[in-house]
């Protein structure tokens, strides 16, 4: 549908369960979505412009749909780091939209979004990295549950490096927030905080979530004490199956 409305010109909003891409003349030129933070996180969280100045240029200019240009021109953020991070918005939130679990779609004609065009995008090519983006994931850690669980940190083996990007994930890794919820208060995308958890999760730094244990059929009788072990690593485990079958 998606590319049916690209080579049809449209403009309006292409609406799924996970966000909305809005569309201006076939290109994509505004992505949101719940599972990413948006562009005013990544300016004032992430970046350097305040929250009030955010706030005066929305009051000002949303009305005109004239966000980013009363930005630019008010000098409150450099034209380049506007487009940079309205890329990174963009490509975040449609990451979500167009996943396979994101539901029915939906376009509704005409829609436009508040904050104007900034640097429109092929349609095509944000279908493209949605999907690169999705294989990239799978080759870092094929466990997919992680992306959504609450983060669960572990102690890094002697001699086990962690750069600073993953210790500023792993500071808020409390047990309680998600990876989400870890982007959102770090004022970074998504899908580059899901990129960081995977690799701490096959480097073991963070606990992979696991299915409960199904209750077995029949009582078991109970195991000498000379037979009790410890609990198996389940991350070292996976990480051994995944070197082995990489070299079959």
């Amino acid at each position: 549908m998606l590319m049916r409305l690209a080579d049809e010109r449209a403009t309006g909003a292409f609406l799924r369960d996970q966000g909305v891409l809005y569309l201006a003349e076939g290109h994509v030129v505004h992505a949101e979505s719940p599972s990413a933070p948006g562009l005013d996180v990544l300016l004032t969280v992430g970046g350097t412009l305040p929250a009030q100045g955010w706030q005066d240029a929305l009051t000002r200019a949303g009305a005109r749909h004239e966000v980013g240009r009363d930005l630019v021109g008010s000098g409150r953020v450099a034209a380049g780091e506007l487009e940079l991070c309205h890329l990174g918005a963009l490509f975040d939130a449609a990451f979500f939209v167009l996943g396979p679990a994101s539901g029915p779609t939906h376009f509704r004609y005409g829609v436009t979004h508040w904050f104007g065009q900034v640097r429109p995008v092929p349609a095509a090519a944000v279908e493209r990295e949605a999907r690169r983006r999705r294989a990239l994931l799978d080759s870092v850690w094929p466990c997919p549950d992680v992306d959504t669980a609450p983060v669960v940190p572990r102690p890094p083996a002697p001699g086990q490096t962690v750069t600073g990007r993953q210790h500023a994930v792993l500071r808020l890794a409390d047990g309680i927030r998600t990876p989400t919820a870890i982007a959102w208060a770090l004022g970074r995308p998504t899908f580059h905080t899901l990129v960081e958890i995977r690799r701490m999760a096959a480097a073991g730094l963070v606990e992979t979530p696991q299915a409960p244990d199904p209750a077995p059929a029949l009582p078991l009788s109970p195991l000498p004490a000379s037979l009790d072990c410890a609990e198996p690593d389940i991350a070292l485990l996976r990480r051994l199956r995944d070197a082995l079958e990489a070299h079959l």
